[in-house]
């Protein structure tokens, strides 16, 4: 698939011109050394990296830029670095005459050169350092702000570099987070189509099918990711990106995420309160995955009930202000803003409950996508090991209150409670 003619836009049947407002994508053997050519009009560059990520490809990008006036930006990487408002200010603390932010590394660098870049009204650039995530063509920011995993809308890069010669190099858990992360689709556009039956929620064919083909694509190249197979990153890579370019064209991240992220940022948000361990994104989104694809199954065995479950007021505050401690509040005001627990959706469920099985029956199985992950030596005994019955049984019952979107999560909530 073409990247760059996809970037031009497409007059979509579901009513909507499509487009994303990203300048090139390159993904190729030394894609670095087109810097050059496409920071030819910026004077004052202020790189942005991590420790890692400037050793991956720093230099390269220096050379690039030779002859620029250029700052760094470059954060401790021995430590996780949080998108928060301290790793926020450490930026702004260098922009000062700045033309362009070219970030070097992947999910957390990029968004926050995104976050910054767009409040302070400076173009971005990405140079990539591992296919591990589908954000780098993506408009939303990840951020970690007052203690919530929040998606800020933000804009897009004007190019992104993507140098097969750096990301076959990337630590192997990150192209597995990348992998990982891709496989996720499954249940997000599971989770879409489950929204648009139950809430009327905008849909789109021509985004959904160019979803499922990246799956299909990175499927037929999951062997020779673990052997660093150039065609195999690369492929990768393009569906990374491709998907992120989706997320554009649906104006939100609706096609790439769901309930399976909203378990991984659950396992990251609480792993961060309570300072324990998490795996990285792409890599719970993939264990979360088979997850969510239990639930369905279990769903698609189960009657619609005569009542929803809901807690008593005083019991649901008690019972988050127990799980999200400091962030608690704030998760609170986000579903009394959204109005999830007061929405009764039971007469849409019975309405429309073949409709609804239909759509879970399309996700594969939970053994099926188990399957799927040992490709690349995911195994679930690891996720369960990590955290345990409890915290991922306490996950399928509260991720969903980190976020504002319909899932199964809440189907599931609704009928079958905690």
């Amino acid at each position: 698939m073409d990247i760059n003619t996809i970037l031009k836009g497409i007059e979509c049947s579901c009513g909507k011109f499509h487009k994303c407002d990203i300048d090139y994508v390159y993904i190729e053997k030394n894609a670095i050394s087109r810097l050059k050519m496409l920071c030819g009009s910026y004077g004052n560059i202020l790189v942005v990296a991590d420790e890692n990520t400037f050793d991956a490809a720093g230099e390269k990008t220096l050379d690039a830029l030779s002859g620029k006036k250029v700052e760094k930006v470059i954060f401790d990487g021995k430590t996780i670095l949080i998108p928060n408002e301290d790793a926020i200010e450490t930026v702004n603390q260098k922009i000062d005459n700045t033309d362009l932010i070219v970030g070097i590394g992947s999910g957390v660098i990029q968004d926050l050169c995104k976050y910054v870049s767009f409040f302070a009204k400076i173009p971005y650039m990405v140079v990539a350092t591992a296919p591990s995530m589908d954000g780098y063509a993506s408009d939303g920011a990840a951020m970690i702000l007052k203690g919530m995993k929040e998606t800020v809308k933000a804009h897009l890069p004007r190019a992104i570099i993507a140098d097969v010669d750096v990301l076959k190099n990337a630590p192997m858990d990150m192209i597995k987070a990348g992998y990982g992360d891709i496989i996720g689709k499954y249940s997000a556009l599971c989770d879409w189509k489950l929204s648009m039956i139950v809430n009327d929620e905008y849909f789109c064919d021509y985004i959904y099918d160019t979803t499922y083909e990246m799956i299909n694509n990175t499927l037929k190249n999951a062997k020779g990711l673990l052997n660093r197979d150039e065609e195999s990153i690369r492929a990768l890579s393009e569906a990374l990106v491709i998907v992120g370019i989706m997320m554009s064209f649906a104006g939100s991240s609706r096609p790439a995420s769901g309930s399976e992220h909203h378990l991984s940022h659950f396992f990251e948000i609480v792993g961060i309160i309570d300072s324990k361990p998490y795996f990285a994104h792409g890599i719970d989104v993939a264990y979360s995955t088979v997850v969510t694809a239990k639930i369905r199954e279990t769903l698609l065995k189960s009657d619609i009930p005569d009542s929803i479950f809901r807690l008593e007021r005083k019991d649901y505050e008690n019972k988050i202000k127990e799980i999200y401690k400091s962030a608690a509040d704030e998760c609170i005001k986000l579903q009394d803003r959204v109005g999830n627990y007061q929405n009764n959706r039971l007469e849409v469920y019975k309405a429309k409950k073949d409709e609804i099985k239909n759509v879970l029956s399309e996700c594969p199985t939970a053994d099926e996508i188990s399957d799927i992950l040992s490709k690349v030596g995911l195994d679930m005994t690891e996720f369960e090991k990590m955290y345990g019955r409890e915290k991922i049984n306490t996950a399928v019952s509260y991720a969903k209150d980190l976020k504002d979107r319909y899932t199964v999560l809440w189907f599931n909530y609704d009928l079958m409670g905690e």
